[in-house]
C-alpha cells in the first residue's frame, strides 16, 4: 500500500460493453428459449482495462521511445473530468458526484492523449528511490526490479507522479511540498504557465509559475506546496476533504496538462 500516490489512476468505459463471448451461448431468455450469440454485454474492470491498454498501444505506435510512465502521464493528464452531459461524473452506487478517490484523474480521452506537450516521466532509479523510501528490504527490491546492484543513497517518497495527494492523519492542518520534473515531448521550444484551481481551505503555490523548454525532451523542475486547514472538521476514515487541479497551459494555446490535487483523511 502506498498512500502517497492517488489511486485509482483513471476511468475507462466499463458499463454494458459489447464483448466477444463463448460461441453460440445463450445470452437472453426470449419466451421459453435462449437467444444464442457469439457476443454479450459485460460490465466491470475487465471491460475498462482493455480500453486503457488499447489506448496505450495506440500511443506506443506514435511514440516508440517513450517510457511506460510517459504513456501513463499522457493518458492521465488529458482526461475528461465531466460526463457526456457536461455535468459531474456520478458515482452510480450512491447517486452523487464522484471525486478523484472514485475516478482518479478522470475519464480517458484517447484523442487528446495522442497530442500533448508535457509528461511526468519516471525512470527505474526513481522507482528504486521510492521503494527504498518505503523501507523495502534489499531482497524485495532485487525481486521487484530484477537488479542485483542498486543504490538507496537518494531514498525518498517524492516520486515524480502526475497527481498529488496530501493525507491528514489525526490532524486538520498540513503543509507538504512536492518536487517534480516536467519533460517536453514536442519538437519545438515551448513555454507553459501554471493555473491553479484550489477550493476553500486549500492553499497551493507553484514555483516557478512559468516553465520554459529549449526543445524536445528538455526538462524543467518545479515544486508545488499544498497547505491545508480544515478548521474543526471531524476526521473520517478514507474520506475526501477537498480537491482541486494544477493545470499547465501552453502559452500558444495548443496543449493543456492537468493533474488532480487531493486532500483526504486516512486512519
Amino acid at each position: 500500500m502506498s498512500p502517497w500516490i492517488l489511486k485509482p489512476d483513471i476511468l475507462a468505459p466499463r458499463v454494458d460493453i459489447l464483448a466477444a463471448g463463448v460461441p453460440n451461448r445463450g445470452v437472453a431468455l426470449i419466451g421459453d428459449e435462449y437467444l444464442l450469440s457469439n457476443f454479450e454485454l459485460l460490465s466491470g474492470t475487465s471491460m475498462a482495462s482493455p480500453h486503457a491498454v488499447g489506448v496505450a498501444v495506440l500511443l506506443k505506435t506514435l511514440h516508440k521511445d517513450w517510457s511506460p510512465a510517459a504513456f501513463r502521464s499522457a493518458m492521465m493528464t488529458t482526461v475528461h473530468v465531466i460526463d457526456n452531459t457536461k455535468g459531474s461524473i456520478i458515482d452510480m452506487t450512491i447517486g452523487v458526484a464522484g471525486t478523484p478517490l472514485d475516478y482518479g484523474a478522470g475519464h480517458i480521452n484517447p484523442e487528446k492523449a495522442m497530442d500533448l506537450g508535457l509528461v511526468y516521466d519516471i525512470g527505474v532509479q526513481d522507482y528504486i528511490n521510492y521503494l527504498c523510501g518505503m523501507n523495502y528490504t534489499s531482497k524485495l527490491i532485487k525481486i521487484i526490479t530484477k537488479r542485483l546492484n542498486f543504490s538507496c543513497d537518494k531514498a525518498g517518497l517524492d516520486l515524480n507522479y502526475l497527481s498529488f495527494i496530501v493525507i491528514l492523519n489525526d490532524t486538520n492542518n498540513m503543509s507538504y511540498t512536492f518536487n517534480q520534473v516536467l519533460t517536453n515531448v514536442v519538437d519545438s521550444p515551448s513555454t507553459y504557465c501554471a493555473v491553479l484551481k484550489a477550493p476553500s481551505g486549500m492553499e497551493v503555490v507553484v514555483q516557478p509559475p512559468v516553465v520554459c523548454f529549449a526543445g524536445k525532451y528538455s526538462k524543467a523542475e518545479f515544486n508545488i506546496t499544498i497547505e491545508v486547514s480544515v478548521g474543526d472538521a471531524s476526521p473520517q476514515s478514507d474520506s475526501i476533504v477537498n480537491y482541486g487541479y494544477l493545470i499547465w497551459n501552453d502559452v500558444n494555446g495548443t496543449h493543456m496538462v492537468r493533474s488532480p490535487i487531493v486532500v483526504a483523511y486516512a486512519p
